[in-house]
Formats: C-alpha cells, structure tokens, sequence
C-alpha cells in the first residue's frame, strides 16, 4: 500500500499527500477518506485534491497532533470506495475555431484528427477532483496515445466550454480564462452556475462520456 505524509498547512489546515501516480484506486481511498473526515469534530472543510487530501479545521477547538493521528489512521484502514457515480455525456464540437490543436494533437501523436476524436469520444472517464477553477474535472482514462504537452505558450484567454488535453489528462474549462491545455473542442455544456446546487455538474466519481456532436476538418 501507497505510504501517506501528514503534514501542517499553517495552523489551521493539514494535508495527506500520497506522492503516488495517478491512479483510480489512489482517488478512491481518497474519496472513502474525505466523506468520514466531514464528520470529524473541529473540521470546517475537506478538499480532495491528485493524490491529496487537505482538511481545515478550527484551530482553536482542535488538537492538530489528534487530528493528523486520525487522518493517519483513516489512510492506513481506508477501503476503496465504491461510489457510484452517475453517466454525463459532454456534446462537443470538434476542431475549427473550437478545437485549434486539434491538428497539433494529431501531428503529435501520429494519427489524424479524426482518429483523435474517435479515441477521444470512445472512452469512458472518470472525474478525480474539481480544481483549478470552480468546476474545471481533472478526469482520468485518457487513451495513452493521446497524451500531448501542454503549449509552449499558454493562451492569455481559453474560452469557457472548451475541452483539452494537456499531458495524460483531459479536462473541459468552465469559465473563460488563461490556459495551456491543447484545445481539440468545445461544448455548449454548462459546468459551473453559482446559484444551482451543487453549483459545479460534475462532482468526483461521475463518468463521463464525450460525444462528437460535429467534426470541423
């Protein structure tokens, strides 16, 4: 089993961090872990992270020393979780104005844009953890062919809807904002609205499904 390190973020936060690849079962025992320690006394907040997990506490009330004991604890006893999570198909349109790498993915990888989105649309992903920005998926189960660099050069704007790769991952971006993802696509999808509950639509666990509403050659 992976080895965990406890260690303080300041006075009021610690992190268990596994230092492990990326891998399902690793996200899991996080998952397991994250939904026991929203029940710990003195707690105010808990964010899984890749391959981490941080807790805020209240550092008046808690005894920082118990509480990492206790996170130990959880690590070393944790099962994988068996979350269910539910089907969402992302609609994308691919290529074009809306997936302007889609050409460096393919001269990348050695296949061609449409062998790309064939790849990229036939595999099921699951989401490891929200970051980044409120609602970005960091989502495992990239075909390893597919695994492209992040750009050189970061775009200043990377237009909300718009879905990348960047190393071995995919991921779609909620809201406008800088990024060096390689952008093969764009949906119409709506990640993140602060006044729906929850506010992000995919949480950790949910599979995802990317389907080719239009190719763009």
């Amino acid at each position: 089993m992976t080895q965990a390190v406890i260690q303080a973020l300041g006075e009021s936060a610690l992190i268990l961090n596994t230092g492990a690849s990326v891998t399902l079962e690793c996200q899991q025992r996080l998952w397991a872990i994250a939904a026991k320690a929203w029940h710990w006394p003195h707690v105010r907040d808990v964010v899984p992270g890749m391959n981490n997990l941080t807790i805020l506490f209240d550092p008046l009330t808690a005894d920082a020393q118990q509480l990492a004991d206790k996170l130990q604890s959880a690590w070393d006893s944790a099962s994988i979780s068996q979350k269910a999570g539910r089907k969402i198909d992302i609609p994308v349109t691919y290529g074009g104005d809306n997936g302007p790498d889609l050409e460096e993915v393919a001269r990348h990888t050695g296949l061609s844009p449409a062998e790309v989105v064939k790849r990229h649309t036939a595999a099921e992903y699951i989401v490891y953890f929200i970051g980044f920005q409120p609602g970005f998926p960091y989502l495992g189960g990239l075909d390893p062919q597919l695994a492209t660099p992040r750009r050189s050069e970061p775009r200043l704007v990377v237009p909300a809807g718009s879905v990348g790769i960047g190393g071995s991952q995919t991921g779609i971006y909620p809201a406008a904002s800088p990024g060096g993802w390689q952008l093969i696509g764009h949906s119409a999808l709506r990640l993140f609205d602060p006044g729906a509950n929850p506010p992000t639509l995919l949480q950790p666990g949910d599979r995802v499904r990317f389907v080719a509403s239009e190719v763009i050659a």
